[in-house]
C-alpha cells in the first residue's frame, strides 16, 4: 500500500500547483458607486503619486464605477475595464447626468435667438452657477446658439454626493454640563429692522452646442454674431438677441435687414429693455432704423411669423413677429407686428395667462 501512497501524493502536487497559481490572479475591485465623466475629454492618472495624467482619456457622459476613494479622489473603473484616478469635482452623479440629459431636450425643443461666439475660452456648466461642473469649453471660432436667459444669485453650490455617507458613529453619553451664567439682558430692537443685503447676482445665457449638448454660460461673456456694422449701435447696451428680417441686393453685396433687443448694462429680471428694426438703405448703402421701442421690460420668446391681417374685409399674410411685454398694470402680454421694409406696426395685443 505504500508505493500507491507515494504515488497519489505526486499526483496531487501538480493539482495544488494549478490552484495556487488560479488564487493568485488579481480580484476584481468591487464597484462603491457609479458616476459619469464632466469635461468633454478627461484623462486619468494611473496612480495618485503621478504628477500629470498619464492614464487613459474618457469621454464626457461615459459611465464608470467608483471602486476606490482617497481625500478628493477617486479611483474610477470604465467600461473597457480602463482604471484609474480623477478628482471627485470632475464626474457628475446620475442624478446630475439625468439633469443635463432633460436640458438638452428641452433646449432642442427652443427657438434660437442668435448665434453666438466668444472672444476668448469660456466654460459651459451644467446649472447657472459658477461653481458647478463644466463639462464643455468653447473655444474661439466656435458658435453655440443662446436659448434663453436667467438671473442666479451667487449662492454656494453643493455637488451631490457621488458615495454614501458613512455610517454614524453612537456617541457616548456625556457628563452633565454644569449651569451656565445666565446670559445679559436682551438689547431692545431697534424701532427701524435692517433690511437684508441682497445677494450678488450673475445673468446666465443658455446657450446650445453644435452636439446638441446645452449648458449655462455667464451672458456676457458670449458676443452674439450680428455684423459690426449694426452692432455699432447698440451705444453700450448687451445684444441679447438678432434676427435676420430679409435681406436684399446692393453693388453685388448682400445686407440683411435685422431685428434686434438689446439690454442696459448690468443684472435685471427681463431679457430686454429695447427693441430695434433696421433695413439696409440702397439709396445711402447704410443700415437706417426703421422702428424702435425703448424703456421696456421684455421677456423671451422673441419669433418671427406669418401672420394673417384683416383689412377692408379681406385677409393676407404679411411677415411679422412677436414678444413679451410687462406693461403698467403689470401683467405681460404679446406683442405682434407686421413688417413691410420701413413700415411696422402693431397688429395684436394678447394678455398671458388670461
Amino acid at each position: 500500500m505504500r508505493p500507491f501512497c507515494k504515488v497519489g501524493s505526486l499526483l496531487l502536487i501538480p493539482a495544488f500547483w494549478l490552484l495556487s497559481g488560479c488564487s493568485s490572479a488579481p480580484r476584481r475591485e468591487t464597484a462603491l458607486g457609479e458616476a459619469y465623466i464632466g469635461p468633454a475629454t478627461l484623462k486619468l492618472r494611473r496612480e495618485l503619486t503621478s504628477r500629470t495624467a498619464d492614464g487613459p482619456a474618457l469621454k464626457h457622459g461615459e459611465r464608470v464605477e467608483i471602486v476606490g476613494r482617497r481625500r478628493t479622489f477617486v479611483k474610477v473603473r470604465g467600461a473597457q475595464g480602463v482604471v484609474g484616478w480623477a478628482l471627485m469635482s470632475q464626474l457628475l452623479s446620475t442624478e446630475q447626468m439625468e439633469a443635463l440629459n432633460r436640458l438638452a431636450q428641452r433646449a432642442a425643443e427652443l427657438p434660437s435667438h442668435g448665434a453666438a461666439s466668444v472672444y476668448e475660452p469660456l466654460n459651459v456648466r451644467t446649472e447657472p452657477n459658477r461653481q458647478a461642473p463644466t463639462f464643455h469649453q468653447i473655444r474661439e471660432g466656435e458658435r453655440v446658439e443662446v436659448i434663453e436667459q436667467r438671473l442666479a444669485p451667487r449662492v454656494p453650490f453643493r455637488n451631490p454626493r457621488l458615495l454614501p455617507a458613512p455610517p454614524e458613529t453612537t456617541k457616548q453619553a456625556q457628563k452633565p454640563k454644569e449651569p451656565a451664567e445666565p446670559p445679559p439682558p436682551p438689547v431692545p430692537p431697534s424701532t427701524e429692522p435692517a433690511l437684508p443685503k441682497p445677494l450678488p447676482a450673475d445673468t446666465w445665457a443658455l446657450v446650445r452646442l453644435a452636439n446638441g449638448r446645452a449648458g449655462w454660460v455667464v451672458a456676457r461673456m458670449v458676443r452674439m454674431d450680428i455684423p459690426d456694422e449694426v452692432a455699432q449701435y447698440s451705444e453700450g447696451h448687451r445684444i441679447t438677441s438678432y434676427f435676420s428680417m430679409g435681406q436684399v441686393s446692393d453693388r453685388g453685396a448682400v445686407k440683411h435687414n435685422w431685428l434686434w433687443t438689446t439690454i442696459a448694462p448690468g443684472n435685471h429680471e427681463h431679457d430686454f429693455d429695447s427693441f430695434r428694426y433696421f433695413v439696409w438703405s440702397l439709396r445711402h448703402h447704410r443700415y437706417e432704423t426703421a422702428y424702435i421701442e425703448r424703456n421696456l421690460k421684455g421677456y423671451f420668446p422673441v419669433t418671427l411669423e406669418q401672420v394673417p391681417v384683416t383689412a377692408r374685409g379681406k385677409t393676407q399674410t404679411m411677415p411679422g413677429f412677436s414678444l413679451i411685454v410687462e406693461e403698467a398694470d403689470g401683467a405681460r402680454y404679446r406683442r405682434t407686428y407686421v413688417y413691410q421694409v420701413y413700415l411696422v406696426r402693431l397688429v395684436s395685443k394678447a394678455r398671458l395667462g388670461s
